[in-house]
């Protein structure tokens, strides 16, 4: 049976981002949440929005902090399952304004119960940060993203239903879905199962997840087959006994059959797909006691012509548990996990291309500074300086173009209106940059009047700001001297 690509693309869902993912992830940028910050593989979205917000001091933030520190995860693999329990929040609750949770206590994850609170402090923190317009300036890079993941993806996709000659999962409702959230930690990839919706979160790695991306797809596909057919496995489980031996296999598959053979069939698809036999051995050691059995099924399965879903019970009631039990009476699992495979650390990724407002001003900003090559330039930078303030709500920014305003100001001989800008700008929360040099302009300013002790306040204050660029300090420490003598 022929399976087309736009059938598999169908199939596929919706890779996308989540507005509800991304509130979550703001949130805790400013709670304490930290996890690999120092990373080359971190998307630089996840510093700019968390400096953006830091900035801001927002009024609920002490109260993130609070909520975040007291349900902390200690240990061993803590950062994971911090961010698994706030993932598994961010897909349960019904989404913004409110966050809320479903009705029923019984259809909120275990993980994310003790999280139940962080629904109304969530709720306050997307109104004080004004979530919607980060979101929307986000989108750039959001697009550029999920736009690397699209082809691959798509592809994966296709190869698995190809195979399986199997189109949806035998639920009329199921969705599989891939969030990709570029203010996680890197390098994570999340993956839920409620029902029969399945979900992929994807943080920023230095090549696309598309393997555990498949491996989660194939989940989507196979998990309801072992579900349908629980009664002939039940008959099987005695063989599940022999995988309590093995040490690197992880405790949830120990505890439930039904996914031991999913994983064991996975496994075996898998070495078919990636035309690694080796892996089927590879697995077997792992505990993935049926992976050699699949292995064996699957050539017959790829010539009797029917789809997965179809050949699955046949398969499974073919299990000869004298068989399996004299494969596996003598066998040493492995005692560890295998290591994961040494990936490259890249250069840092590129910054998003600019837009909007900030595009704006960039332009504007170039135009400033090539007024003495034309000199129309400094019009057309005015203008652009103001269409900014009109694009955008952000303090930051506004405060940047009055800035640029107050400098064009000084050069078109009127002070008075330059002194007014700057202290628009200062009044509008400006970056420590601006800042410092909207500190050193004022106080030249000041020596211009000869009020020599403001200038010297404007410069003094400007060598306190945190972030200020080497020349305005320079600049700020020469006003300073140049104060003191008059």
């Amino acid at each position: 049976m022929a399976i087309s690509a736009s059938a598999a693309q169908a199939e596929l869902g919706q890779l996308d981002a989540s507005p509800t993912l991304f509130t979550v992830m703001a949130a805790l940028s400013v709670a304490g949440y930290s996890a690999d910050l120092g990373s080359p593989n971190n998307h630089p979205l996840r510093d700019q929005v968390r400096s953006e917000l830091l900035r801001r001091n927002l009024p609920c933030q002490q109260a993130l902090q609070d909520f975040f520190e007291a349900h902390r995860k200690r240990g061993r693999g803590s950062d994971t399952a911090e961010l698994a329990q706030y993932v598994s929040f961010a897909l349960s609750v019904k989404g913004p304004p409110d966050f809320s949770f479903p009705q029923r206590d019984v259809e909120i994850p275990p993980d994310a119960v003790p999280l139940k609170g962080f629904s109304s402090l969530l709720a306050r923190f997307y109104k004080e940060a004004n979530i919607p317009e980060l979101w929307r300036r986000s989108q750039p890079a959001i697009d550029q993203y999920i736009a690397r993941y699209h082809d691959p993806v798509s592809q994966a996709v296709l190869q698995v239903t190809t195979y399986l000659r199997q189109i949806g999962n035998g639920f009329n409702a199921a969705r599989f879905q891939i969030f990709i959230e570029l203010l996680a930690a890197p390098n994570q990839i999340q993956t839920r199962s409620y029902g029969t919706n399945y979900f992929i979160v994807v943080s920023p790695s230095p090549e696309p997840r598309t393997f555990d991306i498949r491996h989660g797809y194939l989940h989507f596909l196979l998990d309801p087959l072992s579900t349908m057919e629980r009664d002939v496995l039940d008959r099987k489980r005695p063989i599940a006994d022999h995988a309590l031996r093995a040490q690197a296999l992880d405790e949830v598959f120990k505890e439930d059959f039904l996914l031991l053979t999913t994983e064991s069939l996975i496994k075996a698809v898998e070495a078919r797909l990636d035309k690694k036999p080796e892996g089927v051995q590879q697995a077997f050691h792992q505990g993935y006691i049926l992976a050699p059995f699949f292995a064996e099924q699957l050539p017959d399965f790829e010539k009797d012509g029917r789809a997965m879903n179809f050949y699955y019970p046949d398969m499974v009631k073919a299990i000869d548990l004298f068989k399996e039990d004299k494969r596996l009476t003598d066998l040493e699992f492995d005692k560890e996990p295998p290591k994961p495979a040494l990936v490259p650390v890249p250069a840092p990724a590129a910054p998003p291309p600019l837009g909007g407002a900030a595009k704006t001003l960039d332009d504007a900003e170039q135009l400033y500074l090539a007024r003495d090559k034309d000199k129309g330039n400094l019009e057309k930078a005015k203008k652009l300086y103001l269409q900014a303030l009109l694009e955008t709500g952000d303090p930051p920014m506004q405060a940047a173009a009055y800035y640029g305003l107050a400098r064009i100001a000084l050069l078109q001989n009127d002070p008075d209106g330059a002194e007014q800008l700057f202290h628009k700008a200062l009044d509008s929360k400006p970056e420590p940059q601006v800042k410092a040099w909207v500190l050193v302009y004022l106080g030249r300013l000041s020596l211009a009047a000869a009020d020599s002790d403001q200038a010297g306040v404007y410069f003094q204050q400007s060598l306190q700001v945190d972030g200020a660029s080497d020349m305005a300090r320079k600049a700020a420490t020469e006003g300073l001297r140049n104060s003191s003598k008059k």
